[in-house]
């Protein structure tokens, strides 16, 4: 067992599941989340609750977020009760996406402390953050990256995207816009061939036998569409957050996203008709109810 002990700041869809890797592997965990009951679910398992970021920081040498946007990352840590006050922490590994932008604000708040920031987001949903199957995208300086690879072998396989605060953010955001661009384009083009009479099924199969092959292809349109559960675990407006983060660099940096656009407009679209509680496979039912056709397997 490791001498290091961690902390684990964010216990949702994500957090949750890792959290729990960390205490399967043996370690020693202190954790909090804004949701007690979240909070109770990981300490039923062993880890200690505390009721504050800075209670976390105060008993763990690393510190693990997994939070929602950057607003809520500088809050963390930088408020009354946050990591940047606390007296043990000497590493945050920020797992959550960002955007360059507030990566590089949050290692300002916790460099002026001396504390060590890692830009650390995640990519394969729930289901990888589960089995530890996920892509760890890591930007810091390299020996804190080799002292952190064992660990983070519990969540997935690490990549080392540079020194820098940030330069993980734009590998996710990259990666994200993919995303959510494979699932529009898949949901106008599945959407197509039902209206003009093709089964579903036998779409998807030539598709992922063909050129048109995709991560929504492959994975959610037969897991969330075709069975008409449209949930994959991942609300609409949180990938909005990270296509429209995506577009921000992209335009500071002087690089044109024309197709990104039309997919950040697709997205506002779905969380406008579904609601904010709709989820990433929402867009593909939006596609459907403006077509007048269900994209379904047939029993």
């Amino acid at each position: 067992m490791s001498d290091t002990i961690y902390g684990f700041i964010g216990l949702g869809n994500m957090g949750g599941p890792m959290a729990g890797r960390l205490l399967d592997a043996g370690l020693a965990l202190h954790v909090t989340d804004s949701n007690p009951a979240a909070t109770q679910k990981l300490a039923a398992r062993g880890a200690v609750a505390h009721d504050s970021a800075r209670a976390v920081g105060d008993a763990a040498d690393v510190v693990f977020l997994s939070l929602p946007d950057g607003k809520v990352v500088e809050k963390v840590l930088g408020g009354e009760h946050g990591l940047a006050r606390a007296s043990r922490a000497k590493c945050v590994v920020d797992l959550s996406t960002i955007g360059p932008a507030a990566a590089r604000r949050a290692f300002e708040i916790l460099a002026a402390q001396g504390i060590e920031y890692v830009d650390a987001p995640i990519s394969g949903g729930v289901s990888g953050a589960e089995r530890g199957t996920l892509a760890i995208m890591a930007a810091c300086p390299p020996a804190r990256y080799e002292q952190l690879t064992p660990v983070l072998g519990n969540f997935g396989k690490p990549f080392y995207l540079g020194a820098e605060a940030g330069q993980a953010q734009v590998m996710k955001l990259a990666n994200n816009l993919l995303s959510a661009t494979a699932v529009a384009i898949t949901s106008e083009a599945m959407v197509l061939g039902v209206k003009a009479g093709l089964d579903p099924s036998v779409m998807i199969d030539v598709i992922n036998a063909g050129s048109g092959r995709n991560s929504a292809t492959m994975e959610k349109f037969p897991k969330a569409v075709l069975t008409g559960t449209f949930n994959v675990g991942f609300a609409a407006r949180l990938a909005h957050k990270d296509v429209r983060l995506c577009l921000e660099e992209a335009e500071l940096r002087g690089v044109p996203m024309v197709v990104g656009s039309s997919v950040r407009e697709m997205l506002v679209m779905t969380t406008a008709i579904r609601g904010q509680d709709a989820d990433y496979a929402d867009v593909a039912r939006v596609v459907e109810d403006w077509a007048g056709v269900k994209v379904r397997a047939k029993k």
